[in-house]
């Protein structure tokens, strides 16, 4: 379900002191690490209040047990936990408003664990519409980032900070109604793909999950396999009304990902779940599941995990995509028993999408890279083979437009265009968004299916096409 909470802009430009000095001017320490930079800072409407963000620059893992964080005042400090240890290229978001506020005029210092040898700092002179951050991560100058990304990589754009220009849908301007009157009704989210002819949906309240087949030029439930009404989701111990927004189909089965426990609706529980749809029961029990919570920055009940998508390791390979825990080129052997591919869940409230090597026969997991979409929020993630483009989807809080990210020169997923919606096609709460295969092209096209959240006039599917050629 959609949030709207960022407040409205200002862009003022931001100050950097990248120093290894002391207050009083004095070259640093020899300790001094350089490699930790302040990468990103939120001054205000932060969730779940001002935080600081560092980087790691560097190629080996830095011990910042016990350093300190400051504002302007000598006398508000923030205190880092011992045994903490920040990986290369890792990212470690601080909410420092527990020991102090940020000013819409203030800094933010990094020092040694003495409290007085400079690291690094940031001072600006009001507050950003977003976040100020650094582009690129961790050694470009502070600008306004297009969306707050805590604990990821900066939301850079192209270019300095903005990001691409946002042009016409690469397809048909046209968009038809494809579902029936008032079939799923309010709350229908995340698609995927099966096969040109199935296409799975997930209702987010009550939990559901549908098996959709084509009922002339629309989609209905499938009348089979007990499929009709769609299924009921339930966590693995078999309790539980997953809050389930996002739906892809791997060759390893079907995972969902989700934001909380309907039945406990005020507290974040975010998770996927993996789901055995060969059965013929009307309602499913995970067969594994894999809490994000330790893993994720503190997030809002109703604006946790959204989208989900599956890349497969050889494309990832090929295109020598940098894996953030390891420093290294993605090496799929460092990862035993995750599969084939990486999972990417995007986040409502920051705009960011993680990449998990899951562990499919333990429920463990490890984030191999976190990526900034673009957008203020994602609401759900599509991976098109034929151009090897990863899709990201917003809804009506940011006009309906989708961004495709693409591995850069440095291996790092980056958004390279930015689409509006189609013109005939209403600024609708668009929450799923999925891209037919290859094989359903005619005349060029190929079909495009978004689900519609609030069911605008009795209708939660709308079909449009894309171009396919890549």
């Amino acid at each position: 379900m959609r949030t709207n909470w960022r407040r409205e802009a200002h862009i003022i430009a931001v100050t950097l002191t990248a120093l290894a000095v002391g207050l009083s001017g004095a070259p640093a320490s020899a300790q001094v690490q350089p490699t930790v930079r302040i990468n990103e800072v939120e001054s205000s409407g932060g969730s779940p209040g001002d935080w600081i963000e560092l980087v790691n620059t560097g190629t080996t893992a830095v011990d910042i047990s016990k350093w300190v964080v400051k504002d302007n005042d000598n006398s508000h400090a923030y205190t880092i936990a011992k045994n903490t240890s920040l990986a290369p290229g890792a990212f470690l978001a601080l909410d420092v408003e527990s020991s102090f506020g940020l000013g819409s005029s203030d800094s933010a210092r990094l020092f040694t664990a003495d409290g007085s040898t400079l690291v690094d700092s940031a001072t600006w002179t009001a507050h950003a519409a977003t976040t100020y951050g650094r582009c690129p991560d961790g050694s470009g100058a502070f600008t306004t980032t297009t969306a707050a990304t805590k604990g990821a990589a900066n939301a850079c754009g192209t270019s300095g900070g903005g990001q691409p220009t946002p042009g016409p849908w690469p397809g048909d301007s046209a968009v038809t109604v494809a579902d029936a009157s008032n079939v799923f009704g309010e709350n229908l989210s995340g698609l995927s793909f099966e096969s040109a002819g199935v296409l799975w949906a997930v209702d987010n309240g009550p939990g559901k999950l549908y098996r959709l087949v084509p009922n002339g030029s629309a989609w209905r439930p499938d009348p089979a396999g007990g499929w009709a009404t769609g299924k009921t989701l339930h966590y693995a111990n078999g309790s539980g009304d997953p809050d389930a927004e996002g739906v892809v189909v791997t060759p390893d089965g079907l995972f969902v990902a989700t934001e909380r426990d309907n039945g406990n609706g005020s507290t974040s529980l975010p998770k996927i779940l993996r789901y055995d749809t060969s059965s013929g029961a009307s309602s499913l029990n995970a067969t594994a599941e894999w809490n994000l919570t330790s893993d994720l920055p503190s997030l809002p009940a109703n604006a946790g995990p959204e989208a989900i998508s599956w890349v497969p390791d050889s494309f990832l390979t090929a295109h020598g995509f940098r894996d953030e825990h390891t420093g290294a080129v993605y090496d799929p052997a460092s990862y035993p028993g995750h599969g084939s591919g990486l999972f990417f869940a995007g986040v409502e409230a920051n705009g960011t999408v993680y990449a998990y090597a899951l562990n499919l026969s333990g429920g463990g997991y490890t984030r191999v890279a976190a990526i900034a979409a673009g957008f203020t929020g994602v609401m759900d993630l599509e991976f098109e083979a034929a151009t090897g483009h990863l899709w990201a989807a917003c809804d009506d809080t940011c006009q309906g437009r989708t961004s495709t990210l693409d591995i850069d020169a440095q291996g790092k997923f980056t958004a390279t265009a930015v689409h509006d919606r189609p013109t005939g096609m209403p600024n609708y709460n668009n929450e799923g968004f999925a891209i037919a295969p290859q094989s359903a092209c005619t005349a060029g096209h190929k079909p495009v299916v978004w689900s519609d959240d609030t069911n605008d006039g009795g209708h939660a599917l709308r079909a449009g096409t894309l171009n396919c050629t890549p």
